[in-house]
């Protein structure tokens, strides 16, 4: 919050708090019936009005200056926002730029590595496969396991199957 507006707004909540005094001594005046203290009141009355008055405008000033400060601010995030997203936009065009002329034009192609361990199994199968076409070359393809679904429990223990339940619903 602008000083001005922290001013402006502490100065006329307290000329308006001061004005209670005045108010209650001119209510007794009247009373009374005392009219010279009557004016003196509203003389006061009157000072303290005008000042808070005064604040409001320095608060309302204040206020106006935050705000224009705020516009400001969100103004300049945004273009730099802006600037940034250009720069990733052109980084990424570059990259792709790059990706093409690595592989000729031709269509993106993605790389993947096998693990020490899924090369031995690959290597595994291809052997254990070479050699069942060899023994079975004449013989039509078959699966290589005829394997039971297997459930597993939460607890990843393999769990025998259960017959399925009936349920005989009369009406």
């Amino acid at each position: 919050m602008h000083t001005k507006t922290m001013e402006g707004l502490i100065g006329a909540r307290t000329n308006m708090e001061m004005l209670n005094t005045p108010f209650r001594v001119f209510k007794e005046a009247r009373r009374k019936g005392d009219t010279a203290m009557m004016e003196r009141a509203m003389g006061y009355m009157g000072d303290f009005h005008e000042d808070a008055y005064e604040y409001k405008k320095e608060a309302d000033e204040g206020m106006k200056e935050d705000a224009e400060e705020t516009r400001e601010i969100t103004r300049e995030q945004l273009e730099e926002t802006i600037r940034n997203r250009r720069e990733e936009r052109e980084e990424q065009e570059k990259k792709l730029e790059e990706e093409r002329k690595e592989n000729k034009g031709d269509k993106i192609v993605d790389t993947v590595e096998i693990s020490e361990d899924g090369k031995v199994l690959l290597k595994e199968n291809a052997e254990a496969e070479s050699m069942e076409t060899e023994t079975d070359a004449a013989a039509p393809l078959k699966p290589k396991a005829d394997l039971e679904p297997v459930f597993y429990s939460s607890a990843g223990k393999v769990e025998e199957e259960k017959p399925e339940a009936s349920v005989s619903v009369s009406v």
